[in-house]
């Protein structure tokens, strides 16, 4: 009896056993490759793969081999789907903020909802977030303007004296723009008015020739896009740099177009540039009608086009005057100096 009852131990343990291996052939593993584009894989993992290595403390039954911006995942088709999921969430945060730390992976692969919340509260009235979380917003009243101008019109003119920030609003709405996917590239132009538009002479490729015209625009493009994926876009065509001379017979269709410091484009080139826009474009115009450096026989195309244009539905105007000067204090001291001495002269 003792030897029956044994056996039947023996065939319930083996009927177990072969039971959950059937369970487990049933269960398959799957393989999946994600690709990280667009963005820097050093940073985005950390210094010595910390946040990839918390990631992994989060996900202990998936198998993650990361080379180079290709993540292989390995598991159950249910656990991949979840990982994908918490990964991208992952990847749009760091793609907003340029930067990633262990509260949030955290909290997104934990998903709080309270960290959630609160990172939506801090949105309010935010263009977008810059290189190392740089808030980016308007910070007066006609900067705000001009944002709700460039969303509500596809031709837009921003007036008024340097410093007042309408250069950089433009570029961080470009940004954004192309973040969201809503056009396709951006493209920078300024008359380069010291080199009289004829930039063969000049050393370099067409970009460093125009460089230095530009460099106002970089500036602000170096604020809000990480080094690499900068580089990566001027690369690629993605952002990129025209001469206004240049541009003629162009049609820039899906593009986000800035024309900075119009005030020194002749009546020609304004014509030409405003005539170049296509199908789903924004163009952009900035310029100080009072920082004119064309030379005497040549008037500004700037001045003709306020008047010419104004009234015509679908084009905004948004004027800057030295109250919305966000630079140095002394900057609006400084203009009302000098527009106190020009009205007497």
């Amino acid at each position: 009896m003792a030897w029956l009852k044994n056996n039947r131990k023996t065939n319930s343990f083996l009927w177990f056993l072969q039971l959950f291996l059937s369970i487990q052939l049933l269960i398959t593993v799957s393989e999946k490759t994600i690709i990280i584009e667009s963005l820097d894989v050093a940073d985005f993992y950390g210094v010595h793969n910390q946040h990839l290595k918390l990631i992994r403390k989060h996900f202990p039954k998936l198998q993650l081999i990361a080379r180079g911006n290709e993540l292989k995942v390995i598991g159950t088709d249910e656990e991949i789907e979840s990982f994908q999921e918490k990964f991208h969430q992952l990847l749009k945060y760091f793609d907003k903020f340029s930067k990633i730390d262990e509260n949030a992976i955290d909290a997104i692969c934990a998903q709080n909802d309270a960290f959630f919340d609160k990172e939506r509260s801090l949105d309010n009235g935010v263009i977008l977030y810059g290189n190392d979380g740089l808030i980016i917003k308007s910070r007066t009243d006609n900067q705000s303007k001009l944002i709700e101008a460039i969303r509500q019109n596809d031709l837009v003119f921003a007036i008024g004296p340097a410093g007042t920030g309408k250069t950089y609003i433009a570029v961080a709405m470009a940004v954004k723009a192309l973040k969201a996917k809503e056009v396709r590239r951006i493209i920078l132009t300024r008359p380069a008015v010291e080199a009289g538009e004829n930039l063969g002479f000049l050393p370099g490729d067409l970009n460093e020739k125009l460089s230095p015209y530009l460099q106002p625009l970089f500036d602000a493009l170096r604020d809000m896009i990480p080094a690499e994926k900068l580089k990566m876009y001027n690369e690629s065509g993605v952002i990129q740099v025209a001469p206004l001379a240049y541009m003629r017979g162009r049609t820039l269709d899906n593009a986000f177009v800035i024309l900075d410091e119009a005030q020194n484009a002749t009546h020609n080139q304004m014509k030409m540039f405003l005539t170049r826009m296509g199908k789903s474009a924004k163009f952009i115009v900035t310029g100080d009608i009072t920082q004119i450096d064309l030379p005497r026989n040549q008037r500004s195309g700037l001045p003709e086009s306020m008047r010419l244009l104004e009234k015509i539905k679908g084009i905004q105007f948004v004027h800057f005057g030295e109250k919305d000067v966000v630079r140095h204090d002394l900057v609006r001291k400084i203009l009302n100096a000098y527009n106190k001495y020009e009205m007497i002269k």
